[in-house]
């Protein structure tokens, strides 16, 4: 079943340079190296020939998945994030009630997630507990590492 994926402006642009290298730079490389390695020796013989027949799969499986999730995306227009609530799209800052920490996340499609630059998908485990919540919440979430405590702090666009 299809869905629609929403992302914002930056995560749509990158997907879609992405998409363009893998076009545009990685399937000449490889078509190149393939010729290459024919002249090497017979297929059968020619175990880099194989590997590159693989490589060759995946990047074709990754420019289908991504014209897949552009062909399906809808950019996040910044000015209709609601900031009396956490949605998609909402930057969030909040307190770790246990460290005394202040963190910021943004909360995004999983598509776009990347917990190491502070992006949560809307599924995972803190993004799904911090949905729908508003400002001086306090957060309870199961983490598999165990259970975290959050107040919210702040909502932004």
């Amino acid at each position: 079943m299809r869905r629609e994926i929403i992302l914002t402006e930056e995560g749509y642009q990158r997907l879609k340079e992405e998409l363009d290298y893998l076009k545009t730079v990685r399937r000449k490389d490889i078509r190149d190296r393939l010729r290459e390695s024919l002249d090497f020796g017979e297929v059968g013989e020619n175990p880099e020939y194989e590997e590159l027949k693989r490589e060759q799969a995946m990047v074709e499986g990754r420019i289908e998945e991504l014209e897949t999730i552009l062909s399906l995306a809808r950019v996040l227009d910044e000015e209709s994030i609601n900031t009396e609530s956490v949605d998609i799209g909402s930057k969030v800052t909040v307190l770790d009630l246990d460290s005394q920490q202040t963190l910021q996340f943004k909360i995004v499609d999983p598509i776009e997630a990347d917990p190491r630059r502070g992006y949560l998908s809307l599924e995972s485990p803190v993004g799904a507990a911090l949905l729908n919540r508003k400002r001086d919440e306090e957060v309870v979430v199961k983490v598999p590492a165990g259970t975290r405590r959050f107040k919210i702090l702040d909502i932004t666009r």
